[in-house]
């Protein structure tokens, strides 16, 4: 492979994952399951270690992905909740052991525990008082979710500990509430939950903590993040002081040293799991001394002292009944199978992604095959393979279609994929419509998938400005079902405050190709304008950090389209903003750009959300813990151990008055 097939293949990947990660992590509604994720990871990780030339500080293997929601209050944690590394076989595992066991020496001990499929939790509690209780987030800033959490009876909410204590674990809905859930959904007509993780994560984030309630959630508590402030040496003795303290620790939780005893556990809880009153995915292992936590240090995103082993997927056999398409908004046409219904991982099944062409022929799948699905996950599985030795001679050979399935017109075969080339097709302007008001996007509150298919069959919208004058319709729409003189009042208020959204938003509605929401965001912070970005020459793209060919190719086909340049006219027509909303310091000639830096102590000038945010519009990475990687520390009262290893390792510190300094500009306006 050469760097340009590289570089769209890693262009690629990180697109998916991070649609992935954001049904997953974001809106607790995955498409795929965690087989096909773990495999786009493993395949982006590959990729960057043959080219590291393609790893930028926004790849999904440098970065935990999540958000906080809007509705709640944001927490940053003072400690960052990191990721674990991931490991899919026991030969893998094996060799982690041995890593370690060499780098920090063979008497190391480990422990091991369940990996809850949950939602991660952080508590904290300050002199013996429970002061919040916040989700992971993004790692760095969670959801304060104290009043749902405080709806689970086994979260204490004091201790007899003074001082500042922060316990991390995992919330979770145990298998028979889900069950229980589920069949009350049922008799109410409601959409059923797939799985216990997604209830529990819709659950602690919902805004009315009367839902949160009635779920009976329950959870695990499983790291002491400060027990070291407490004298305490291990992550054993770390768990026991917990369950001192009152908290609910897993009984499974074991001390393990040889290879031997790891693998026994393994195989005994991959045979348990199915009987355990909650999910699990995997196992844990974490080394047990917390000395030796800082000399096998960290990544970007993960602990080295951890791990987590997930359990080799299942597998299931169905039918696959037929093959149909569905068009995207790109004019994509993805090929799906319709399956014999079965259930996976708690849900029932009857479609799945065949993605492409060629990801068909390459498993030789035949209409009518009995065929396996991997149950790695929770939503939709993958087509595994096909079985033939069972077939009987009535399955059908697979012909990929040459006519778009909705409005008729030949399609043409980009690489892999087929694409409808009608512009007018129904399919593409109606994906055009729900992903142009999406969350991601324009953030149209209220007009999701379902309206914008009803606006579209009624003739209210067919293209995007249309949307903005839905307010023509107000007495069509009065006369349809479910609506209100109050709802239309908040779709054409939601409608109007669109408007005033940052380019960024506009840029990753629009759905130019290969211009997903972090690309968007560096164009609209790069050039502050769209008429800006459409003079730009391909070259000129080309010179940008992150824009290689195909990105600067499409940029560039999209603005040279006279039908786009309408497109763009009626939404300037409409005073819908093209100007860039957010700080713009992104330079890389200013002193912060693509270094580490390290905050620590108590800031008086800043709080860490406000420092945090002006490293990062100016190009910095603000990480955790300091490393010889580390280039900078910023240091505020009391700084502690941080302070003493940056000096140890000769690692520059600053204070507040030479950070404001080094920005450079009026002290009031960078404190503002």
């Amino acid at each position: 492979m050469d760097f340009l097939s590289a570089k769209a293949r890693h262009d690629e990947l990180v697109k998916l994952i991070e649609k992935y990660s954001r049904e997953y992590y974001i809106e607790d509604n995955p498409s795929v399951d965690d087989q096909v994720y773990d495999q786009k990871m493993e395949e982006l990780q590959a990729l960057e270690a043959e080219w590291p030339e393609l790893i930028t500080r926004n790849s999904p293997t440098q970065r935990i992905i999540g958000t906080v929601l809007k509705g709640f209050n944001k927490i940053t944690h003072k400690v960052q909740m990191l990721s674990l590394a991931d490991v899919f076989n026991e030969e893998e595992l094996v060799e982690w052991v041995k890593k370690v066991k060499k780098e920090v020496g063979e008497e190391t001990e480990f422990v091991a525990e369940m990996k809850i499929d949950g939602l991660a939790m952080s508590l904290v509690y300050q002199d013996g008082e429970l002061q919040y209780a916040a989700t992971r987030g993004d790692g760095t800033t969670g959801e304060d979710v104290t009043t749902n959490v405080l709806t689970i009876p086994d979260i204490p909410t004091r201790i007899p500990l003074m001082g500042r204590v922060e316990v991390r674990g995992e919330i979770y809905m145990p298998k028979e509430s889900l069950i229980k859930l589920n069949e009350e959904r049922t008799k109410t007509g409601e959409p059923l939950f797939a799985n216990a993780r997604n209830a529990a994560a819709g659950s602690i984030r919902n805004l009315d903590s009367r839902i949160a309630k009635s779920r009976k959630l329950d959870g695990w508590r499983y790291y002491f993040t400060n027990a070291q402030d407490f004298g305490i040496k291990s992550h054993y003795e770390a768990v026991l002081k917990l369950k001192e303290l009152g908290f609910s620790v897993n009984p499974e939780v074991r001390k393990v040293k040889t290879v031997e005893e790891i693998l026994k556990y393994v195989a005994e809880y991959t045979e348990k799991r199915d009987n355990l009153s909650y999910d699990i995915d995997g196992i844990v292992l974490k080394v047990n001394n917390f000395d030796l936590y800082d000399a096998l240090g960290y990544t970007a995103k993960t602990p080295k002292w951890a791990v987590a082993y997930k359990f080799p997927p299942k597998e299931v056999k169905t039918k696959l009944l037929d093959i149909i398409y569905t068009v995207g908004r790109t004019g994509k046409i993805t090929p799906n199978a319709v399956l014999e219904p079965v259930r996976v991982a708690g849900s029932l099944v009857q479609r799945a992604t065949l993605h492409n062409e060629d990801f068909v022929k390459d498993k030789g799948l035949k209409i009518g095959d009995t065929v396996v699905l991997r149950k790695a996950g929770d939503i939709i599985p993958e087509v595994v393979r096909a079985l033939p030795d069972l077939r009987d001679g009535t399955e059908k050979d697979f012909e990929m279609i040459d006519a778009c399935p909705v409005c008729g017109s030949k399609l043409e075969k980009i690489d892999a994929m087929h694409f409808c080339t009608n512009r007018n097709c129904p399919s593409r302007n109606i994906e055009s419509l729900i992903h142009f008001a999406s969350k991601d996007a324009m953030d149209i509150e209220t007009m999701g998938e379902k309206i914008c298919q009803e606006f579209f069959d009624l003739g209210i919208i067919r293209t995007i400005p249309d949307i903005y004058n839905i307010y023509k319709y107000r007495d069509k729409i009065i006369e349809m079902d479910g609506w209100s003189n109050k709802s239309i009042d908040k779709l054409l208020d939601a409608i109007e405050k669109s408007k005033k959204n940052s380019l960024e938003r506009l840029l990753f509605g629009l759905g130019i190709k290969e211009v997903g929401s972090k690309m968007a965001k560096t164009l609209a912070r790069r050039f502050e304008t769209l008429d800006n970005l459409m003079k730009t020459s391909r070259e000129d793209l080309l010179k940008i950090n992150d824009i290689g060919e195909i990105v600067a190719n499409s940029i560039t086909a999209y603005f040279a389209d006279e039908e786009n340049l309408k497109l763009i006219q009626s939404l300037k027509d409409q005073n819908v903003n093209t100007m860039y909303l957010g700080t713009n310091k992104f330079d890389e000639s200013n002193y912060f750009f693509d270094k580490k830096i390290v905050l620590t102590g108590s800031l008086e000038k800043f709080t860490r959300d406000k420092a945090t945010k002006i490293l990062e519009d100016l190009g910095a990475h603000v990480v955790n813990s300091v490393s010889k990687a580390t280039n900078l520390v910023l240091c505020g009262k009391d700084p502690g151990s941080k302070f003493d290893k940056a000096q140890k390792l000769g690692v520059k510190i600053i204070n507040e008055e030479e950070f404001i300094n080094l920005i450079g500009g009026n002290e009031d306006e960078i404190l503002e």
